[in-house]
C-alpha cells in the first residue's frame, strides 16, 4: 500500500510526481483533474435531496453515493431507450397520485397495481421473503429494482445507510428504485414502500429518514404517510394493538406481523396516537443502542456471487441487457459496461439468468 507524504505536500516541502498524483487520485476516488484546481469543486447530487438532518448538517455526498446515482442513471437511460424501441407503452401509474388525496386510498392503489392484498406481508414467515415478494411485484409492474450495499461490484466500497437508505429515479417508461442493501432487511422494506409512493406521486429523490423524521417537503411527508399505510394499515394495527401490548415487546410483535423494523412499528404507533412521544423516544434510544451492539457483533458472509447479482443488477434490467446482447441489438462491450461484468463471467451469469427465468 502506497504511503503519501501529504503533510510535506501541504507545507510545500515536497512536490508530488504525476505518478503519485495518479495513485492518490485513484485511492481517494477523485478525478485527477480536480487535484490541479485552486479550490475543490462543489459536487452536487444529480437528483433532489430529501434527506433529513437531525442534529447535524448533511455532509457532502460521498464519491460512493455520487457514482452509484450516476451508474443507475446510465442504466435507466439505456433501459428507457430499449423499451421505447421495443414498443413499450408508458406506465399508467407513474404520477397517478399527483393530486394528493386520502392516504389510505393512495396505499390501496399501489397495492392493487402490484397485485398485493392488505395482508400480503403477513403471508410470509420472514422479512427476507416478504421483501423479495414486494421487489418481485414491483419488477413485474415495470419498475427496475436494484438492491446493493456496495458500489458496482467492488466489495471494498460499501454504501453507508446513515448517508442514504435509497433513492428513486422517476420515469414513465423505466422507473428505477435503488435500495441500500447495507441496511437491515426490515428497514429496506420501508425504503421500498417509500420509493414506490414517490413513483405514484411522480417525482424522484434521495432518502434517509434520519430519526424517523421526514423532510419538510410536503410531498415527502405524503410519501412517508402512504408508505406507512401501505405497510401497516391503520385499521389492521388498531385491531391488533390490544394483542401487541400484552406481549413482552409490542413493537417487535408488530414488526413480525407486518414485516417491518420495530422502529417503523413504533413510529406508526406514535402517528396513530397509540403511544406518546415520550414512550416513542425511550424506545428509539434503546433500539439504537441494541442496533449498534448487533452491528459490532455481526459477521459478514459472502453468499453466492451469481445469485447476489440478480439483486444487485435487478432481474428486469439484467434480463433486458442479456436479451439485447444475444439478439445483436447491444454490443457485448456495451453490455459489459452496463452490468460491470465481462467475458466468461457475463456469459456464465447470462446462462444462469436465462435458465432461471425459463424455469419460473
Amino acid at each position: 500500500m502506497a504511503i503519501f507524504p501529504i503533510g510535506k505536500w501541504e507545507k510545500g516541502q515536497k512536490q508530488p510526481t504525476l505518478r503519485q498524483l495518479e495513485a492518490f487520485a485513484k485511492r481517494t476516488m477523485t478525478p485527477l483533474g480536480y487535484l490541479f484546481l485552486s479550490a475543490p469543486p462543489e459536487e452536487k447530487l444529480p437528483i433532489p435531496d430529501f434527506r433529513t438532518m437531525g442534529d447535524t448538517p448533511i455532509r457532502r455526498p460521498s464519491p460512493n453515493l455520487i457514482e452509484t446515482v450516476q451508474t443507475m442513471q446510465r442504466r435507466q437511460t439505456w433501459m428507457r431507450d430499449n423499451l421505447i424501441e421495443q414498443g413499450q407503452a408508458e406506465l399508467p401509474f407513474i404520477g397517478a397520485l399527483k393530486r394528493r388525496g386520502d392516504i389510505k386510498t393512495g396505499a390501496e392503489r399501489i397495492r392493487k397495481t402490484l397485485g398485493l392484498s392488505e395482508d400480503w406481508a403477513a403471508e410470509h414467515e420472514t422479512w427476507g421473503r416478504a421483501l423479495f415478494t414486494l421487489c418481485n411485484a414491483a419488477e413485474n409492474a415495470g419498475i427496475l429494482v436494484t438492491t446493493s450495499g456496495i458500489v458496482g461490484l467492488s466489495t471494498r466500497r460499501t454504501l453507508d445507510p446513515q448517508e442514504f437508505r435509497g433513492f428513486v429515479l422517476c420515469d414513465s417508461y423505466a422507473p428505477l428504485i435503488f435500495v441500500n442493501g447495507a441496511d437491515a432487511k426490515s428497514a429496506q422494506m420501508f425504503t421500498m414502500a417509500h420509493e414506490l409512493a414517490h413513483l405514484w406521486v411522480g417525482y424522484g429523490g434521495l432518502f434517509n429518514l434520519m430519526h424517523m423524521q421526514p423532510h419538510d417537503d410536503e410531498g415527502e411527508k405524503y410519501c412517508n404517510q402512504v408508505a406507512a399505510e401501505f405497510l401497516i394499515p391503520a385499521g389492521k394495527l388498531a385491531a391488533r394493538w390490544p394483542e401487541a401490548i400484552n406481549t413482552d415487546d409490542p413493537y417487535q410483535a408488530i414488526a413480525r406481523w407486518f414485516k417491518v423494523s420495530p422502529l417503523v412499528a413504533a413510529r406508526r404507533a406514535l402517528d396513530l396516537k397509540l403511544i406518546n412521544k415520550s414512550a416513542f423516544f425511550v424506545f428509539y434510544n434503546r433500539y439504537l443502542e441494541e442496533l449498534h451492539r448487533q452491528k459490532a457483533q455481526a459477521k459478514k458472509t459472502g453468499g453466492n456471487f451469481y445469485t447476489t447479482l440478480n439483486v444487485r443488477l435487478g432481474r428486469r434490467f439484467a434480463y433486458a441487457v442479456v436479451c439485447a446482447a444475444h439478439e445483436g441489438r447491444l454490443l457485448y462491450r456495451e453490455a459489459y459496461e452496463l452490468t460491470g461484468l465481462s467475458g466468461k463471467t457475463f456469459d456464465k451469469y447470462a446462462t444462469r439468468l436465462m435458465e432461471r427465468i425459463r424455469g419460473g
